[in-house]
């Protein structure tokens, strides 16, 4: 089970380690790095109110703020088997390469600088993630491929194991990156089953089928999960929010039924933990209870990853930083204004500063913005 961390849907965002302190979550992509060519050249990365942009220092000549007082939450939460990587795009980004050698570039910078490479500039401590997420919401899913094939290769022989993922909409193929997951391999996709006309509160326009079929037949790793996404709790989208009972039943069916299945992906962190531990109840279901171990290597109530095995070495480090976090200047104000979305022929995009429809209209806004 998974759920983002970065954006503080809720408004009560903790440290990173808060949330690695039980074994209810195996996976946490920290979103987003969200621009990938900004001032200087180098990509941003905003973590809202605990390392966001305008209060946290910045790299010189650039945007990328310094987070590396992080490195000890990822060390804490790796030293417990936690997967932590790194998502990239967002509702509000700016993405998208123009050649297969711009994108092969910025694999390249994202291996160095987040990753198992070097460079003097790492925003995230010396510490290596355990991958990428692309949650690519804007442009088209050219060039993306040559990016994921890139590190891959630069992966190969590393001392640990290094994953890539990917959230797409649950509109099948995905418009953004629906090209890139025909042609590369990723190690799950974490499905948007909200903001859309599929999504859970649909159940009978609910394709997880559909998904499955795509990653038993055509994905070029046959052994890649599917994990059904949802929101945390009805604040955290725009639509598709169904309660902790009904997800439950959805997502042990799934699990009976698909041999896909990976498990849950919640958006996020912060809405989960303040909708009652709406994640804990979502894993008892998928476990029956039992406590869960690792998801890399290890045994639980959701299915491990599978593609190109390495050895993993993460070393043990303190639970939790006594380092303060650094001051946000910028007021907060949650522009989350409901789901972009590719859609069957016949709805019509509206504008984002538009009214709400109803849920029968079955038209989306943006999904997965940023608190800034």
């Amino acid at each position: 089970m998974n759920f983002y961390w970065g954006q503080d849907s809720a408004g009560h965002q903790q440290r990173l380690s808060f949330y690695c302190n039980d074994n209810t979550i195996d996976v946490i992509p920290l979103a987003f790095l969200y621009i990938f060519r900004g001032k200087g050249g180098l990509p941003v990365l905003d973590l809202s109110n605990i390392c966001g942009l305008g209060g946290a220092r910045t790299f010189a000549g650039s945007d990328l703020i310094d987070c590396s007082f992080l490195q000890t939450d990822i060390q804490a939460c790796q030293a417990k088997g936690k997967l932590v990587t790194l998502s990239l795009g967002g509702a509000t980004s700016q993405v998208g390469f123009s050649s297969d050698q711009q994108a092969e570039t910025f694999g390249e910078m994202l291996w160095n600088l987040f990753l198992g490479g070097e460079s003097d500039i790492r925003p995230l401590g010396q510490i290596a993630l355990d991958g990428i997420d692309l949650d690519i919401e804007k442009g088209t899913s050219a060039h993306y491929a040559a990016m994921v094939d890139k590190i891959r290769s630069l992966a190969k022989g590393a001392s640990k194991r290094y994953y890539i993922t990917a959230a797409p909409q649950c509109p099948f193929p995905d418009e953004y990156i629906g090209g890139a997951l025909n042609n590369a391999i990723f190690d799950a996709v974490y499905v948007q089953f909200y903001n859309n006309y599929c999504e859970t509160s649909e159940p009978s326009e609910f394709n997880f089928e559909t998904w499955d079929n795509w990653a038993r037949t055509k994905s070029p790793n046959k052994n890649i999960k599917v994990y059904l996404g949802a929101p945390g709790a009805a604040s955290a989208a725009g639509d598709g929010y169904v309660n902790a009972a009904t997800l439950s039943k959805m997502a042990k069916d799934a699990q009976d039924n698909y041999p896909s299945f990976g498990g849950v992906m919640l958006w996020d962190a912060d809405a989960a933990y303040s909708n009652n531990r709406y994640d804990r109840a979502i894993k008892h279901a998928l476990t029956g209870g039992a406590s869960s171990g690792t998801t890399a290597g290890g045994s639980s109530g959701t299915t491990t990853f599978t593609a190109e095995p390495t050895t993993s070495g993460t070393t043990a480090s303190p639970e939790t930083s006594s380092t303060p976090l650094p001051e946000l200047i910028l007021p907060f104000q949650d522009p989350r204004k409901k789901g972009r979305v590719k859609r069957p022929q016949g709805y019509t995009l509206l504008p984002r500063d538009a009214a709400v429809p109803s849920a029968s209209a079955k038209e989306r806004l943006f999904s997965r913005f940023f608190r800034y």
